[in-house]
């Protein structure tokens, strides 16, 4: 029996690797410094049995796994390795359950965020993790990256929604972790150490996730600058005087791509626009905002209640980087400062890319002290390729530098493995390497991932 039918005995919806047919397989969306090599096949598992034994399989035979929901990272978390498996979570889409007096769902791990979001809504609740992605980005892969997103200001990442966990381990063994309950204290956290693991200690198979009741109506307040420093200085004062429920901020370069990739009447002569949601009825809470903005000499200030207007802005910030995308290759950023240290950071960034002679744009989950400076440069060109590994890495060194972190939310992947240890020191990566061998013995599981 060949390696391609042992596994096609475990798991039947599994297909040798074709370049011309998988190759959606191979990388994540990053680009430029997260490659990946060509998976020997695709195995699409329909059950957690099917997964479990995949893994049994695998650790014999001592192939690496590499699991995959929608492919929507940008670190190169689920990038191929060379003859590895692909773990695809296609088939595993179900939302399992719904329970409104509870306030939780139930779904397995191929579930399109905004379908959860969707079957939410149905039962008169909402689930509030909301990535750019959302659209098409899956909930298994949330939990691995432990994603963010633009409300995540006031209502937190994935993890905050994360009751319980099913995850085959690297032995095949499986494990249950966390309750239905909304309090639980029993034994060492193992979900949140499942949570954003980028899949290295196991391949998550269920998830149970809490549920709200559906998000107030809102406010929003468009606020443009002459610089984006300014901007930055808008949000430091904003997050002490206020509690927005969305609170983005795109400088000049972002606002003039994503005009010219999807009009949307924007001032492109801005220096930078602020994008801020406050409880509908919060009079004072808008006062407060727009105060913040004048006194950071915002050149102006709207406030719409109208909320199609609002989610075509939210809209305009989402575009971002596609609209980037469709102009060359993108390095994208993703570091976070503490907010005091915000307008240092966004005035560092503009300092990295006239240094380093690169175009930079930057949308920020500005509340959150997130920011995402998209470094752009020309497909082919070598020195323009170098350049622009140079500002990222630039960017890194200043997050760090000003007591921050090498990502906020979308993971390390291979494109940041090289910088962990810059971050976390020799004690927790040792610490690290251990808990690796416990949850994973063999390392098969998305082996070169994070560190």
């Amino acid at each position: 029996m060949s390696l391609l039918e042992e596994i096609v005995a475990v798991v039947p919806g599994t297909s040798a690797f074709d370049p011309d047919v998988h190759y959606r397989y191979v990388v994540d969306r990053s680009t430029c410094g997260a490659e990946g090599g060509n998976p020997f096949a695709i195995a699409r598992p329909a059950s957690t049995p099917e997964v479990e034994a995949l893994v049994r399989w695998a650790r014999s035979r001592h192939v690496a796994l590499v699991p995959r929901g929608a492919g929507s990272g940008v670190s190169g978390g689920a990038n191929a390795l060379a003859g590895c498996v692909i773990v695809s979570f296609e088939l595993m889409a179900g939302i399992l359950e719904v329970d409104a007096a509870a306030m939780l769902a139930v779904v397995q791990p191929g579930v399109i965020n905004g379908h959860l979001k969707s079957a939410a809504r149905e039962a008169g609740l909402w689930y509030p993790p909301d990535p750019a992605s959302a659209d098409f980005s899956t909930i298994g892969g949330n939990v691995a990256t432990n994603a963010g997103g633009l409300c995540c200001v006031r209502y937190g990442v994935t993890g905050h929604y994360v009751l319980a966990l099913e995850a085959v381990l690297g032995d095949g063994r499986v494990l249950r972790t966390g309750t239905r309950t909304r309090k639980d204290v029993a034994g060492y956290d193992l979900k949140k150490l499942l949570v954003g693991s980028e899949g290295t200690l196991g391949l998550i198979t269920e998830i149970t996730v809490s549920l709200r009741r559906p998000a107030p109506l809102t406010t929003t307040l468009v606020a443009t600058f002459a610089t984006v420093e300014a901007a930055g200085e808008a949000t430091a004062v904003i997050m002490r005087i206020a509690e927005p429920a969305m609170l983005e901020l795109m400088d000049r370069a972002a606002i003039r791509a994503v005009e010219k990739y999807r009009p949307q009447d924007l001032d492109t002569d801005a220096g930078a626009m602020l994008l801020v949601k406050v409880d509908a009825g919060a009079a004072a809470d808008t006062a407060r905002v727009q105060e913040a903005c004048y006194r950071a000499k915002a050149t102006l200030v709207v406030v719409s209640e109208d909320e199609a207007e609002a989610e075509l802005l939210c809209t305009a910030r989402r575009l971002a980087y596609p609209a980037l995308e469709g102009r060359g290759h993108v390095l994208l950023d993703d570091v976070a400062v503490p907010l005091p240290m915000l307008p240092a950071m966004i005035r560092r960034v503009q300092e990295i890319g006239a240094a380093h002679a690169v175009e930079i744009a930057t949308v920020a989950h500005a509340g959150d002290g997130n920011l995402h400076p998209m470094v752009l440069f020309k497909a082919g060109d070598t020195d323009a390729q170098r350049r622009a590994h140079g500002a990222f890495e630039a960017i890194m060194d200043a997050a760090l530098a000003l007591g921050g972190t090498i990502t906020g939310e979308h993971g390390v992947g291979t494109l940041k493995r090289d910088r962990l240890a810059d971050q976390l020191g020799p004690v927790a990566m040792d610490l690290h390497a251990g808990i690796k061998r416990v949850f994973d013995p063999d390392g098969i599981l998305n082996p070169g991932k994070i560190f």
